[in-house]
């Protein structure tokens, strides 16, 4: 795995002791928001929202198994599984997308992020653990990967278009999110979803990059929050701001930097990530705004300031060569850059122990 930290001159000592840190602001540290019950079951709280979203809690797993932490991981799972899986009404089989701290579901409906993210974690879970033979255990890891892809493609109300090879935002919605789009998963769903379907996530992925490059702006790389699916943006009702450059979409460079990682550049999206990190190479973290997507800055603050350039960031991973030295701004102003404290905290450090993980070379796909 490449380690970008080492190539702009890092010691491995220092590295370590930034995923040190960064793994703290998540699970050990007075700020954590990781929370373990005496069940043995554990959670995440999104702490600008005050309740346990499967978004978070399958990022938490993800940083789980990239850590081989084990325990915290099968702890996360049992709690997913105890509090957000539907075993009955129209959404049976999905996760609750959002529950609160005492696991008592706010909705009943899901959030696909959080089954394909949930779905990868098992994948490698499975293969850096090893599976239990019990047939639904929580600890079947490979059987419970294969029971979310073929729900997730089967089901009545299903979270994938099955004509485009698309990514809902939520099931059977008309339109996406192009910061759900992780071809650099599908790759591997290929291999572990039922055999009729292996077709399916390849072709899957190709559409996620056609589509990921066809949503960004073709000056500045920016996406939407939401989008249609010929990638225009979406300004979803109210305050219908979501066409716009704002939170969920600051992942969506970061996505095509891993995909960059696992995968290898491909030259259309390493040009969006040109231009996403050109955007901001000269850009300080306390001017952050929220943007249109053609870069025009509205009067609003970036919500989550340290996300944002965490993911940028790790957006350099798929950058040419061309881009260097924005990218080397970027990369430093972020190892200069702390966890984020406060109420915001949840979101924000989240993409910033991914952006370790990925820079660091500790963000595998095995």
């Amino acid at each position: 795995m490449v380690n970008t930290f080492l190539k702009y001159g890092y010691t491995q000592e220092q590295i370590d002791r930034k995923v040190a840190s960064a793994w703290e602001a998540v699970f050990e540290s007075n700020e954590r928001f990781y929370a373990e019950n005496d069940d043995g079951t554990a959670f995440v709280t999104d702490t600008g929202n005050n309740d346990v979203r499967t978004e978070g809690m399958s990022y938490a797993m993800m940083f789980a198994v990239q850590m081989d932490k084990k325990e915290i991981f099968d702890k996360l799972w049992k709690w997913a599984l105890k509090h957000m899986y539907m075993k009955e009404s129209v959404m049976k089989g999905y996760f609750a997308w959002s529950c609160q701290l005492d696991g008592t579901k706010n909705a009943y409906g899901p959030a696909p992020d959080g089954e394909e993210f949930f779905a990868m974690d098992l994948i490698l879970a499975d293969r850096k653990w090893g599976s239990s033979d019990e047939e639904g255990a929580p600890e079947n890891y490979g059987w419970w990967a294969r029971k979310i892809l073929h729900t997730v493609l089967h089901h009545h109300y299903k979270m994938w278009n099955r004509w485009n090879y698309l990514i809902r935002f939520v099931p059977a919605c008309p339109f996406t999110d192009p910061s759900y789009h992780l071809p650099h998963f599908y790759e591997h769903f290929a291999d572990y979803a039922d055999k009729r379907d292996a077709k399916f996530w390849v072709k899957a992925a190709a559409a996620s990059r056609n589509y990921l490059v066809t949503a960004a702006h073709p000056v500045t790389g920016m996406t939407a929050e939401y989008a249609y699916n010929d990638g225009s943006p979406n300004p979803y009702g109210p305050p219908k701001g979501h066409g716009d450059f704002f939170s969920d979409a600051y992942r969506t460079g970061a996505n095509i930097g891993l995909d960059a990682l696992w995968n290898g550049k491909t030259p259309e999206l390493s040009d969006v990530a040109d231009k996403l990190v050109t955007f901001f190479q000269d850009t300080e973290i306390t001017a952050y705004r929220k943007y249109n997507v053609d870069g025009t800055p509205t009067v609003i603050p970036a919500l989550h300031p340290t996300g944002l350039l965490a993911t940028l960031a790790q957006t350099t991973l798929a950058c040419s060569d061309k881009t260097s030295a924005a990218c080397e701004k970027i990369v430093r102003r972020f190892w200069e850059t702390p966890p984020r404290t406060g109420n915001r905290r949840y979101y924000d450090n989240c993409l910033y122990l991914f952006a370790v993980l990925a820079l660091s070379g500790k963000y595998a796909e095995e």
